[in-house]
């Protein structure tokens, strides 16, 4: 499930999506549409063990739970769970609508109860109707790897529905590596024509997922991608700036990676004609918490794009060191053409993605993916 990991300053995912206000709302929906249906003995069983748990766990304890309070009949309590959706998100928004959290637990739901070949229409009918107000990228998947061929041809009529949600489903719930959520049992390439359709797509938060999508196989098997971008290139069927976009962010890891394809494919020489100097880091010792500084100067022998990263080798526990690479600055410079560039990055401390740890640090400048030059700070224990 495509969602942000909680934040370490007291700030808690799991309690702001799934609480006593957001079960209160999700029981208000079944009585409205079934006032026989026990509102409040469903929230107060909801929330008797729903503390302790872990966003996730959060999901299947809700889906868990409402399996007392809806009919035992799958057909009728999928029909139960359609009947409390509210009215679909809105139709005329075009990118960042997720939905509302409160509903994952009945694509949970559906897996737990629904996923029997019999139930197989049902359940993606449901998901259908369930993904206009919050996505069952994760649900679907479950149908995927069971029943593959089904769905794979469920998803190719959705992937021209006229709700954008439905037809970005079709691209999140493939992906191969979609975050938060469990592996494909698919080929990697099986749903290249889904997204052979999908890439023409109107609306950004589609073909923000079929970027996405492609930089997950690039991780794997980047010929395929860049052969995949080449043919939409050919077809001009998607608008030029949308599609260049949609290369760029497609082909983001394979650009850090310094790989030539990608970096020509974008328009930039994978071996530039410039030269580096003056590369100096004017915080030779921080602390966590603090920012280090540095500065360079880039000097064009010819007219040319160039891409600009820079990697910084972090120390690890063990002492070893993993490189992050981190964007700089994308321009164009001209021949005989000198460019100050001056950079601050904060290192955080307490960040829930990685954790500092003292010892020599490794900065690298990199351009259109080759490196032009290292230099070090030294990391200190932080203050207590």
């Amino acid at each position: 499930m495509t969602t942000p990991p909680q934040k370490s300053t007291g700030f808690s995912l799991k309690d702001q999506l799934f609480n006593e206000d957001r079960v209160q709302y999700l029981a208000s929906c079944f009585s409205a549409a079934d006032p026989s249906f026990d509102a409040s003995g469903f929230v107060a069983a909801t929330m008797f063990r729903l503390q302790p748990l872990g966003l996730k766990e959060r999901i299947v304890h809700i889906a868990s739970t409402l399996e007392n309070y809806l009919a035992a009949d799958y057909k009728v309590a999928a029909k139960q769970m359609v009947q409390a959706l509210p009215p679909p998100l809105d139709p005329t928004k075009r990118d960042d609508d997720f939905g509302d959290f409160i509903f994952a637990p009945l694509g949970e739901y559906v897996v737990r109860n629904g996923l029997e070949k019999r139930h197989l229409a049902l359940s993606l009918r449901t998901l259908k109707a369930i993904t206009q107000r919050f996505s069952m990228e994760d649900a679907i998947r479950a149908f995927l790897n069971t029943h593959p061929s089904a769905t794979l041809s469920t998803l190719e009529k959705w992937s021209t529905d006229r709700n954008y949600h439905v037809r970005r489903l079709v691209s999140e719930g493939t992906r191969p590596r979609l975050p938060w959520s469990g592996r494909l049992s698919l080929d990697t390439a099986t749903a290249i024509p889904l997204l052979n359709t999908l890439h023409t797509d109107p609306t950004r938060y589609v073909t923000r997922s079929v970027s996405n999508h492609l930089n997950d196989i690039a991780k794997t098997h980047p010929d395929l991608v860049l052969d995949t971008l080449k043919q939409w290139r050919q077809l001009a069927q998607q608008d030029p700036s949308e599609l260049q976009w949609m290369c760029k962010h497609a082909l983001r890891t394979l650009v850090k990676q310094g790989h030539r394809g990608a970096l020509a494919l974008l328009g930039f020489q994978p071996n530039p004609k410039v030269t580096v100097s003056d590369f100096r880091i004017h915080t030779a010792e921080v602390r966590p918490g603090q920012t280090i500084e540095f500065s360079f100067e880039v000097s064009g022998l010819q007219n040319e794009p160039l891409l600009i990263d820079y990697v910084i080798d972090f120390v690890k526990a063990n002492g070893t060191r993993s490189p992050k690479v981190h964007k700089l600055k994308q321009l164009r410079v001209r021949k005989g053409e000198t460019i100050t560039i001056k950079k601050r990055h904060p290192l955080r401390d307490g960040a829930t993605t990685y954790t500092l740890y003292p010892g020599v640090h490794h900065v690298t400048l990199q351009i259109n993916g080759n490196p032009f030059g290292t230099e070090s700070f030294q990391l200190l224990q932080r203050n207590f």
